[in-house]
């Protein structure tokens, strides 16, 4: 997130600054928009080039076109470095970083043309939609299941191993019964058949053919049930607890859309006065 510091007094630096980082603008939400369709189209045509039969016809106008792509985001990346008062600051942060990805393959490609598909990279950047159409109030949300699935870590990491390890017995078993001449030539390549049975994939590149086998195989198949379905409830068993104590205690208080003037979090409770995220300090107004 970018702050007055990092922000030009005056000049041409300032007007570029308000254009390329500040989208609550109209110059700035059209400069993003454009971003957008650019980041979508030159991405389209690295998907096409790695078909042999468009490769073959269109070859010399996926070239040209790609490094028009190619020189415009380079301008992009540079002016994003020139207008900021602090530009390592921004080539090192996330989107910074993303920004000099989307170009270099390009210019890696002449040394190595294979790396010119990494150009995919570029898919990442749309993630600036969130910035350009309004939709930050979805950030709090992806906070909250993130610090969820944080919070259930250990009980799904328990989970986990107790999985593998019946996995590891199924594996060993249908290895000693069903045996190379069916398939199962080592523990290894019976844990792999375990796996793909257990998370329901069903392959079907080795199967049993003994009748055990095949009963051994539907009790993985059941268990299959509880190994999408444990997981689910661990993380929504933690997701009501923290909505539950974002509600308040029973002294009656209650939790608003306080936001966080640093990192936008919402839903505080009337009484905080530091964000429950990032720990700043709540102005006493922040609605």
């Amino acid at each position: 997130m970018h702050t007055d510091l990092d922000k030009p007094l005056g000049g041409w630096r300032r007007r570029f600054y308000t254009v390329i980082f500040e989208s609550d603008t109209v110059a700035g939400r059209r400069f993003d928009q454009v971003l957008i369709g650019l980041i979508l189209i030159s991405v389209g045509a690295v998907i096409l080039d790695s078909m042999e039969s468009v490769r073959a016809r269109f070859g010399p106008e996926l070239d040209m076109f790609e490094w028009l792509f190619t020189a415009a985001f380079t301008v992009e990346y540079l002016l994003r470095l020139a207008c900021t008062n602090r530009p390592l600051k921004y080539a090192l942060s996330f989107y910074g970083l993303i920004d000099l990805l989307s170009v270099l393959p390009s210019y890696l490609a002449l040394i190595d043309p294979n790396a010119l598909y990494f150009l995919d990279v570029r898919i990442l950047r749309l993630m600036r939609i969130f910035r350009v159409f309004k939709l930050t109030g979805y950030v709090s949300e992806y906070t909250t299941l993130g610090l969820a699935l944080l919070a259930s870590r250990r009980k799904i990491l328990v989970f986990t191993s107790f999985v593998l390890m019946v996995a590891l017995l199924m594996a060993t078993a249908m290895y000693v019964i069903e045996g190379p001449q069916n398939g199962f030539t080592s523990i290894p390549t019976a844990m792999y058949w375990a796996i793909t049975t257990m998370t329901t994939v069903g392959f079907g590149d080795i199967t049993p053919k003994t009748d055990l086998g095949r009963l051994i195989s539907a009790l993985v198949m059941l268990l299959g049930w509880s190994v999408l379905a444990v997981p689910t409830g661990i993380v929504t068993a933690e997701l009501t607890a923290r909505q539950s104590r974002k509600e308040g205690p029973a002294s009656g208080q209650t939790t608003h859309a306080r936001r966080c003037v640093h990192c936008l979090t919402e839903g505080h409770l009337d009484a905080a006065r530091h964000c429950w995220h990032c720990g700043a300090p709540l102005p006493s107004d922040s609605v």
